[in-house]
Order: C-alpha cells, then sequence, then structure tokens
C-alpha cells in the first residue's frame, strides 16, 4: 500500500530559513505527538424498537493505521432531552471493540443518540467526535416532523476562502434543508446595480459553483428559488475583501495544479509565500516561491501520497494563513474486498444457511458480519470506508458520502470536489502552530486497560515503604471466587494488568497486618473517566432522515410482535432455549433434593430461601411467609403465634416430623433451605390435611456455605461493559415450536478474524420464520488500514 505504513514523504523544500525550519519542527511536532484518532461504529441494522438490543463493533484508527495506542473506548448514549440513558465502556484491541446496548422497553423518543470516542479524543475539537442518531421505531406519526415546515438554506463558499476583489473567484454554493437534505434551486448571481453576473446550477445533490470577478465598491446578491416553488429568496455573497489571496485547484492527468492570485499588495510586494500540503495532519509538501506574472502555479505530484483529504494553505514570508483549499486524492488503495460465497441455501422457514467468507492470504483481517431481513428498512447513506476517508475529516454533514467511493469515474470525481469546496477542515489552528502553543491535554491517553488497580490512603510513606502485597478476592462472570495477591507500590499505589475487568462486583481486600495499616483505606480505578456533562440530545440531526415507509413499517411490525411475545412469556424472546432432552428446573431439583415419600411433588408452593434475598430481612420464619402465601393469617403478637389457611389452622413441619407453631417461631431464618406449602388436602397429614400444610427444611451440610470475603473491607468496583453473545438458534437441537420467530438480525458476529495461512471463515446461520429474503453486510479493517465493505443480498 502505497505509503500506509511508512512515514509519510516530505515531497519538496525549497527556500528554507530558520523560521521555516522551526514552523516545519512544530508541525511534525503536531503530527508525531498529537496525532488525532478517528472512530466508526458499525451496527447490525440501521433502526430498533424499544426492547431491541442495538450490537455493534467500534472501529478506531489514527491517521492511516489501526490505532493501537489507546486501549479504551466510550459510547454515550441519550435520550431526545439528552439525558444519559447509558454509558457504555468497551476495550480496544488493534483498534477494534464491540459490544451491545438494550432500548429500553418502554422508550417512547424517536431517536436514541449514540456519542463514541476515546479519552485522548477529548483533547481536541468535538466536532470530530462520532456522532449518530439512531432510529426508533414506532407505529405513530411523528407529527412535528410532520409539522415542520421545510427552511431552505444556502451557503456560500469562496475557493480558498476569501473573495478577493481584482481577481476571478471561483465560489462554491451549497443548498439544503434545515435537515441537511440538498434542494435543487434555480437562481441568478447579480450585482446590487440589478446586473446578472451569472447563474446558479446545481451539479449534484444541491452543489454547484460559479464565477465572480468583482469591482471596487460593488456588492452582490443571489436571488433563487426552490424547484417547484414560487417563493424567491435574497441571499447575500460574502463580503468581498480588498486585500487577500485567491487560489483554484484543479486535477491535471493524475496530479494536482494549484494557481494562486491575488491583490497588487502581494503580488508586487515581491515576498515569498509558502505553499505547505498537509494530509491527516502531516506535511506532505513544502513550496516556496514569489509571484511570477501576477500568479503563483504548481503542480503536486500524488502517486507516492496515500488516499485521502490533501489540505492546501497559503502562508506569507511570516507564515499568516491567507488561503486554504482541500482537495481530494483517491488511489484506491485502501480498499480490500472479501470474497463471499453461499455454500449451502435454505431460505425456508428455520432453515440452514453456510457462508464463506474469504479474504486475500497475506492480510490480518478483523471484520464485522450482519445478516437482516432484506424487507427491513437499511441505511447505506455511510459506511467504513466513506466515513474513515472523507466524514471523519470534515466539518459539517456530507449528504450520502458512501455515493462518492462507488467508483473512481471522473464524473465522481468532480462531485467530490464539490464536497472539498463546500467544506472546511481545520484540525490545525495555524496561528498556534506558528506560535508553538501545543494543545493542552486535559484528558491523559488511556494507555493501559481498566485493570484490577487501586492505591492505599491513610498510610505514611514509612509505613507503605515494602509494605508488601494486597490480599484481593473477587469472583466474575459466575465464576467461582478468586483469591490473589498484589505488590504494593511505595506510593501505595497497586495494579495487576493481567486482569481486565468487566462488569460490577464487590472486591474484598486485607492489607499487610504487621505494617500498620489498620486504618488506611483503598479506592480501586481511580483512573477510570467518568461520564461527560453536557450530552447530545437525540434530535435526528445525525441522521440522514431518508423515508423507507415500507421498510419501516416491516421492520416496526416484526418488533412489535418479537415484544409483545416477550412480555408474553415474561422473558428474553429466544435466549432460553428448550432442547429436546427436557431438564429439570432448580426448584425441581431442590424438591427432590429435600421432600421424599407423600411430601414429594404435589400441588405446592415453593421456595428457595437459600437465594431470596427476601428471606435476609425476614425475622422469623412467619414474617417471611406474610403475604407470600394468598389467604395466609398469620399473628404473632399470640403466644404460641396462630396460623390460619383457608378457613383452618394447616400443619407444620420441620424436615417431614410434626411441629408445633412455637417451635418453628424459634428456628432461625438463615438455617432454612426450602419451604413447602402444600395446599389442600394434603394425605401425608394427620387427619387427612383438610387445611393443607407447610413443611420446613433446615440447611443440610453441603448447603452451608462460607461466604466469600466475610469480614473483610470492600469496594464496589465497575469496569469495561459485560459483552454479550449474539444469541443465534441452532433449529437442529432446539424446539422452539412454543414461540414465534421473528428476529428481523438473523445474524451479527463482531469477531471474524483472519490470518495468514487462515484467510477462510465459514459461518452458519438460521433463517427466522417470516424472511424471504437476506441483506448481508460485511465490513472490516486489517492491520495494515486496509479496509472493507462488502454489500449484498440473498432472494
Amino acid at each position: 500500500m502505497k505509503s500506509f505504513a511508512t512515514v509519510f514523504l516530505l515531497l519538496t523544500i525549497t527556500f528554507s530559513s530558520v523560521s521555516a525550519q522551526d514552523f516545519n519542527a512544530n508541525i511534525s511536532r503536531y503530527a508525531q505527538d498529537y496525532a488525532q484518532e478517528r472512530l466508526y461504529i458499525h451496527f447490525d441494522k440501521s433502526s430498533y424498537a424499544p426492547g431491541d438490543s442495538i450490537w455493534f463493533k467500534v472501529y478506531v484508527m489514527e491517521q492511516v493505521m489501526p490505532a493501537d495506542k489507546s486501549k479504551t473506548v466510550y459510547l454515550d448514549w441519550s435520550d431526545e432531552k439528552g439525558k444519559l440513558l447509558y454509558r457504555t465502556s468497551s476495550p480496544l484491541a488493534e483498534g477494534t471493540t464491540y459490544g451491545q446496548f438494550a432500548v429500553p422497553a418502554k422508550y417512547a423518543g424517536q431517536y436514541v443518540h449514540v456519542k463514541a470516542y476515546t479519552r485522548w479524543m477529548l483533547n481536541f475539537d468535538t466536532a470530530f467526535l462520532y456522532n449518530k442518531d439512531i432510529k426508533i421505531l414506532s407505529n405513530k406519526p411523528n407529527l412535528a416532523l410532520a409539522k415542520n415546515k421545510i427552511t431552505p438554506e444556502i451557503t456560500f463558499f469562496p475557493e480558498g476562502g476569501d473573495a478577493i476583489e481584482g481577481v476571478v473567484n471561483k465560489i462554491a454554493f451549497k443548498a439544503n434543508d434545515q435537515y441537511g437534505r440538498p434542494l435543487l434551486i434555480k437562481g441568478n448571481v447579480q450585482s446590487t446595480k440589478g446586473t446578472n453576473v451569472d447563474s446558479l446550477n446545481i451539479i449534484h445533490d444541491g452543489m454547484g459553483y460559479f464565477y465572480l470577478n468583482p469591482t471596487e465598491g460593488e456588492t452582490y446578491i443571489a436571488k433563487w428559488k426552490v424547484a417547484g416553488t414560487t417563493q424567491e429568496y435574497t441571499t447575500p455573497i460574502p463580503d468581498i475583501k480588498k486585500m487577500g489571496l485567491a487560489m483554484q485547484v484543479t486535477q491535471v492527468k493524475n496530479n494536482k495544479a494549484f494557481s494562486i492570485v491575488g491583490s497588487d499588495e502581494f503580488t508586487k510586494s515581491g515576498s515569498q509565500f509558502h505553499v505547505l500540503g498537509t494530509m491527516y495532519q502531516q506535511p506532505v509538501f513544502t513550496i516556496t516561491r514569489e509571484f511570477k506574472d501576477g500568479a503563483i502555479q504548481g503542480i503536486v505530484p500524488t502517486d507516492a501520497l496515500p488516499s485521502g483529504i490533501l489540505t492546501i494553505t497559503v502562508f506569507d514570508n511570516k507564515w499568516t494563513p491567507l488561503a486554504e483549499r482541500i482537495t481530494y486524492i483517491n488511489h484506491e488503495e485502501y480498499v480490500f474486498k472479501p470474497d463471499f460465497e453461499v455454500m449451502h441455501w435454505g431460505l425456508n422457514k428455520r432453515a440452514k444457511n453456510i457462508i464463506e467468507i474469504k479474504v486475500p492470504d497475506s492480510l490480518v483481517a478483523s471484520l464485522s458480519v450482519s445478516v437482516t431481513d432484506l424487507e427491513i428498512d437499511a441505511d447505506s447513506s455511510d459506511n467504513i470506508i466513506s466515513h474513515f476517508l472523507l466524514t471523519g475529516d470534515l466539518k459539517g454533514k456530507v449528504y450520502n458520502p458512501a455515493h462518492y467511493f462507488i467508483n473512481n469515474s471522473d464524473s465522481i470525481s468532480r462531485q467530490l470536489d464539490l464536497v472539498m469546496l463546500t467544506h472546511g477542515w481545520r484540525r490545525f489552528n495555524w496561528e498556534n502552530v506558528v506560535k508553538g502553543n501545543f494543545p493542552k491535554i486535559d484528558y491523559p491517553r488511556d494507555s493501559t486497560y481498566m485493570t484490577i488497580s487501586g492505591k492505599i490512603y491513610g498510610a505514611s510513606s514509612v509505613q507503605l515503604r515494602d509494605a508488601g502485597s494486597i490480599i484481593l478476592l473477587y469472583s466474575q462472570d459466575k465464576r467461582p471466587s478468586e483469591i490473589f495477591t498484589v505488590p504494593i507500590a511505595a506510593d501505595g499505589s497497586f495494579n495487576d494488568p493481567t486482569r481486565i475487568f468487566f462488569d460490577t462486583s464487590k472486591i474484598y481486600y486485607q492489607l499487610p497486618k504487621k505494617k500498620g495499616l489498620d486504618d488506611a483505606s483503598v479506592q480501586f480505578m481511580q483512573n477510570k473517566m467518568g461520564p461527560l456533562t453536557g450530552n447530545s440530545f437525540a434530535s435526528g440531526a445525525y441522521d440522514n432522515r431518508s423515508s423507507d415507509t415500507s421498510g419501516n413499517a416491516r421492520h416496526f411490525k416484526l418488533s412489535a410482535a418479537t415484544l409483545n411475545e416477550l412480555e408474553f412469556f415474561g422473558g428474553k424472546l429466544l435466549d432460553a432455549v428448550t432442547i429436546k432432552k427436557r431438564t429439570k428446573t432448580p426448584m425441581q431439583l431442590l424438591d427432590e433434593k429435600y421432600a421424599s415419600g407423600l411430601f414429594q411433588g404435589g400441588d405446592a408452593m415453593q421456595f428457595d430461601l437459600r437465594t431470596d434475598t427476601r428471606a435476609l430481612s425476614a425475622r422469623s420464619i412467619f414474617s417471611y411467609l406474610q403475604g407470600m402465601v394468598a389467604g395466609l393469617q398469620i399473628n404473632e403478637t399470640q403466644n404460641p403465634p396462630s396460623v390460619i389457611w383457608r378457613g383452618g389452622a394447616p400443619q407444620f413441619f420441620i424436615d417431614e416430623s410434626p411441629a408445633t407453631t412455637d417451635l418453628i417461631s424459634s428456628i432461625s431464618v438463615s438455617d432454612v433451605a426450602y419451604i413447602k406449602v402444600l395446599r389442600p388436602p394434603f394425605i401425608g397429614a394427620v387427619g387427612g390435611g383438610a387445611n393443607g400444610a407447610i413443611s420446613i427444611y433446615t440447611k443440610r451440610g453441603d448447603d452451608v456455605e462460607s461466604k466469600p470475603g466475610e469480614g473483610l473491607a470492600n469496594n464496589t468496583v465497575t469496569g469495561y461493559t459485560a459483552i454479550r453473545q449474539f444469541y443465534s438458534p441452532n433449529y437442529t437441537v432446539e424446539i422452539r415450536d412454543d414461540k414465534k420467530d421473528l428476529r428481523t438480525t438473523l445474524y451479527w458476529n463482531p469477531e471474524v478474524l483472519t490470518r495468514p495461512g487462515n484467510n477462510s471463515v465459514i459461518l452458519s446461520f438460521y433463517n427466522n420464520d417470516v424472511s424471504n429474503g437476506f441483506r448481508v453486510i460485511i465490513e472490516g479493517m486489517t492491520k495494515d488500514g486496509r479496509l472493507a465493505h462488502y454489500q449484498t443480498t440473498l432472494e
């Protein structure tokens, strides 16, 4: 790949001076020490219903390579009022990570906003953070949107930054509504004297340009209408400057040509001017020249440069910026294309499908794969290539950026140049570069993962010196508790870099007893960054607002039916799987363990006190049962307590031996494992048990477990967000006749990895009950910075 694994090439430097050397040293330091990261997210689909899980994979790049310095990425999910719904934090490995977010089942908003960033990205312009509004489906019409009247806007962009008096200026324009959607307009540019100068003709997606040669003392306006309407608008052309430079950049074969003209004060000054080219914050060429025949012209060979935005900036001899233009280079060397093959076709209900994905054998690639119902809505306006190569380096919204990468034809290149003319690139504050004022780093990079770490407080340096190790105990992911020791540093800090911490858990700790640390305390994971303030509103401003009425309707219908199933069964649809071989429930196993003979099975209510948190606060067996059994009346003020059920007194048993109520009241709740309330008649009771029975079972030796960490100091600690596995049913072994399968995402896999010698991956998934076709989207990034976006349909 051209220049992707090497340092950028400084093409030409002429007429160097001390100030030029200082300037180049400053900009090189920016590139080396303050390189900025860009972030993209691949979602399993483009919209969701309340109760859905949003599955995602994050890709992060620094310049043209996967970002490997930052180790943590954060995603803030907020509602339409800017309230933080949830915060996801995930570990980055080779520039990628993945996770999920559950949309609240009762969410009533039209959008959920996600802002994604690394801690390092917060040190720079927040306009370059990843922001997206995700559509939340509803059968309610968006009345607010329907009532909104379209507000046309037009903005003018002189090439190079300013329109200069006395020279020919190329001025681009962009016409759109308040949502950023392009408008088709017609109009003219006129002087205030009423003279027509040029016409406003749309070339592509609301964009176009015209030429203007302003005369002294004259101002200009544009009069225009939206096609199909009668209302005329008048918009002033930006102020004309008497002094300055105008720049034009054109394509000459495979190279870029620039031409700089200006007012007399510049062209006749005899001063030297610097033309600097930068890409991804790296300097790629510097040319220093004087005006000749009223212009500075030059050719920039682009063969050695990578694809992306090239910024050309003109400075005077004091390195004051006078004009700037961005232009695009597209060699397509950044692309790798996965091969996709269907190995087994199964579009019938719950049929199995097998696909193979293959990449060139030399590549180390990380891919994410999504398979969705073909007939639901989809958003193809942006993808991993258009984001990293275009929108991630631009301020302002680009409509349908993926369009500019469908091919590399001349017509697409001309359209892409319109995007360059109507957007700005301001990664650099040139004034700060000249002065050597470097960015203030308020957010140190997360250069290590969230591991079990902390610091000891309340101890002197003498006590901490040679303190030894702290003893820690924790359990994670329902695994058995684990005890380990971590050395204490001289400043009281400790860290075990081998233990990356997920989810929320209590960590118990014990400090060295012989070091006088009895009164010391511990705070864990102090470097973890808290949520940001001022969350973004989920307004739809970061949505392409394309309308797929039929796709939205089908998507909502299937999701709503899924949610109804979820509520009916009282659980997460398709999470619990019924296997052909039926297994016993935990309560059935508990009953088999304790009950015997006539006490086993039967019509009864069962209570497992070993796992019921209500048993922890109950002062007696009777207070625990109060309110748990319908119709059971308990009076503990009497001695012995009285119990009435269904008009009579039930019989009591302790470990299946008859017992009185005063004996029952003397038993500690913590000693009880299981209570079984047997409905009448219970033939195991004396007299036939016309009023039922209550059988109490005390804990056995294998039930009495010591509580890990009991008696030790502890803190509740939260690490990375727990990463769930996307559930994909296996109908070869599962029976699902009791529930409908209406999944709109048939398959999601964010962890498809290839390596040299292992460049082929075979994946399988099952159809749902209703889909007649699939949409497959594959995105990915290689270790050397190549990108892939592949989309196909199966019908």
